[in-house]
């Protein structure tokens, strides 16, 4: 991920520099586990495509993922101060930056989109991705039942995996299909969708579970943040024990559904390892 991380940190060059800039720059290039992108290039890997062929498209949905990052840390919405081992960005930039800085961010992924290979029809598929995948009837969906959610005290956990189901699962499925179609596997969506679906849930029970577990200086960002702002987890659903159990069951369904595509699944499988066995 070296090659990529270096092509990352030159996609905002063209931009003019001014302090949203540099609050993107900021958060962008903070660090992060880059799993989204380390997805969609394993991805087009098991394909038999260079990883290369994807950087746009990958850099674009880390854009998109950064942008709901800054604006998830925000007052108005988790209000956390510390993010990637670093203070968020309205700590150090103000909120009004921070939320030009998402925006900013957002909206300058599908200059990438729109750019994301050399044939036309991919990459307005690819944008058309973006788009549905991250707002309204995406990600930012998951994030206002979400929101929505926190007023309840009774919520139930098929509103909690609808809630995940859009606000983790959708981002982590975008990079699926962006490769399906930059390599014309288009008949496989169905079961990306599912797998990603699957790794969303998965992967927001193990955020839940190390909430609670984790060490705040190995996590990069606050611990206890549910609880200090009374939220309902799968962990004060089901307990550590079930929800972890709950994890590693979505894991392997996701798993199963690997083994009938046919593509040579050893590029993803040190990604999906790493993501069941991740620390932070």
């Amino acid at each position: 991920m070296s090659e990529f991380e270096t092509y990352l940190s030159t996609v905002l060059d063209d931009v003019k520099n001014s302090t949203v800039k540099e609050a993107m720059c900021y958060s962008l290039m903070a660090g992060g586990k880059r799993i989204r992108p380390q997805l969609l290039l394993s991805t087009l890997k098991a394909y038999g495509a260079n990883a290369h062929v994807g950087y746009k498209a990958a850099a674009a949905i880390e854009m998109i993922h950064t942008y709901s990052l800054i604006h998830d840390d925000l007052p108005a919405m988790d209000n956390d101060t510390l993010r990637r081992g670093k203070p968020t960005c309205h700590v150090k930039y103000g909120e009004a930056n921070a939320i030009l800085a998402g925006d900013a961010l957002l909206t300058q992924a599908f200059v990438l989109g729109a750019n994301a290979c050399e044939e036309a029809d991919v990459n307005c598929h690819i944008v058309s991705l973006l788009s549905r995948y991250s707002g309204a009837d995406g990600m930012v969906l998951g994030q206002c039942l979400d929101l929505e959610g926190e007023a309840k005290k009774d919520i139930t956990l098929e509103e909690m995996k609808e809630i995940h189901y859009y606000k983790t699962g959708r981002l982590l499925t975008l990079p699926f299909l962006c490769a399906a179609y930059l390599t014309h596997n288009e008949k496989d969506i169905p079961v990306w969708e599912k797998i990603g679906s699957l790794l969303g849930l998965s992967f927001q029970i193990q955020d839940d579970v190390l909430d609670v577990t984790a060490d705040e200086k190995e996590l990069g960002k606050n611990i206890n943040s549910d609880a200090d702002n009374n939220k309902t987890t799968y962990v004060t659903l089901l307990g550590i024990e079930d929800a972890l159990s709950q994890a590693n069951a979505y894991y392997e369904e996701a798993l199963c559904l690997l083994d009938t595509l046919k593509i040579n699944k050893e590029p993803l499988m040190e990604v999906f390892v790493a993501l069941l066995h991740r620390k932070k």
